[in-house]
C-alpha cells in the first residue's frame, strides 16, 4: 500500500504533482502474469515487490529527467489480454490505453510460452487501434533470470521484434533494475525528440490528442471531494468529544 501512496494516480485533469510541461505517456500491455506491474513499479521507483495483487488497470506518473529536462512521465498498467476460443479476450480499458498513449511498451515472459504468442495480436490490435497515428512500440522479455524455467529461446523475441518492427529489450523486473530503467529511458527519450517540447505542453496536450484522434485521458473515476471528506472528519471529531463529554 504505501509503494502505490508513493506514486500518483492520475485523474481526468493533470495534477499538481506533474508540474513539468513535458508530458510523456506509455501504455504497458500483455498477457496475464508476465509482470507488466513488476516492470513498471520497478521503472518508477527502483523496486520490486514478487507478489501484487490483480491488476485492475492503474495509471502512474512520475517527474523524471529526459536529456536534462524535466518531464512527467504517465504509465498506463493494463489488466492481462488473454485468447478465448472467440479471439482476443479485450478489457475495453487496453483500447482507450493504446489510444490515449504516445508510445506502447507490449511485454511477454520468457517462461510463458503462450504470452509471447499473444505478441503479434497485440501489435495488430495497436496498429487498429491507433489508426492513422500508430504509436511507437517496444518489445519486452521479461523474466530473464528464471532461465530454469525458460521456454521462449532468447534468439526468438529479437527476431520477433524485427518482423514487428521494434526495438526489442529481454530484462529481469526482480534482478536488474538498470535494465529495465534503460529500456524505458530509451523510450521516453525517443519520444522527447519525436516531439517538439510544445505539443508535449500539459496545456496542449488535449489539443493535441484530439487532432491526432486520441483521447486526452482515459476515463478515470473522479476524485473524492477533499473538502466534503474534511467536513465529514470534523464532524466524526465532535461528535466523539461530545460523547466524552457527556459522559
Amino acid at each position: 500500500m504505501r509503494l502505490i501512496q508513493n506514486m500518483s494516480t492520475i485523474a481526468e485533469f493533470a495534477t499538481p504533482e506533474c508540474p513539468s510541461n513535458r508530458t510523456i505517456k506509455i501504455a504497458v500491455i500483455g498477457g496475464s502474469g508476465v509482470g507488466k506491474t513488476a516492470l513498471v513499479v520497478r521503472f518508477l521507483t527502483r523496486r520490486f515487490i514478487g507478489d501484487y495483487e490483480r491488476n485492475a488497470g492503474n495509471l502512474y506518473s512520475r517527474e523524471v529527467q529526459v536529456d536534462g529536462e524535466q518531464a512527467a512521465i504517465q504509465v498506463q498498467d493494463t489488466p492481462g489480454v488473454d485468447v478465448t476460443c472467440n479471439g482476443l479476450s479485450l478489457p475495453d480499458h487496453v483500447t482507450c490505453s493504446i489510444q490515449w498513449a504516445d508510445a506502447v511498451v507490449l511485454v511477454y515472459s520468457v517462461t510463458d510460452r503462450h504470452s509471447f504468442d499473444l505478441i503479434g495480436q497485440l501489435h495488430q490490435l495497436v496498429a487498429r487501434a491507433g489508426g492513422a497515428n500508430v504509436p511507437p512500440v517496444i518489445l519486452l522479455a521479461n523474466k530473464a533470470d528464471l532461465l530454469h524455467m525458460r521456454r521462449v529461446d532468447a534468439e526468438q523475441g529479437p527476431l520477433l521484434a524485427a518482423a514487428l518492427g521494434c526495438s526489442f529489450y529481454e530484462v529481469s523486473a526482480s534482478e536488474d533494475y538498470s535494465q529495465v530503467h534503460g529500456a524505458f529511458h530509451r523510450l521516453c527519450c525517443h519520444m522527447a525528440k519525436q516531439q517538439p517540447q510544445a505539443s508535449l505542453s500539459s496545456h496542449t496536450t488535449t489539443g493535441a490528442a484530439e487532432k491526432k484522434g486520441r483521447s486526452p485521458l482515459i476515463p478515470r473515476p473522479k476524485s473524492p471531494n477533499m473538502q466534503d471528506l474534511k467536513r465529514r472528519f470534523k464532524q466524526a471529531l465532535s461528535a466523539k468529544v461530545r460523547t466524552v463529554t457527556s459522559v
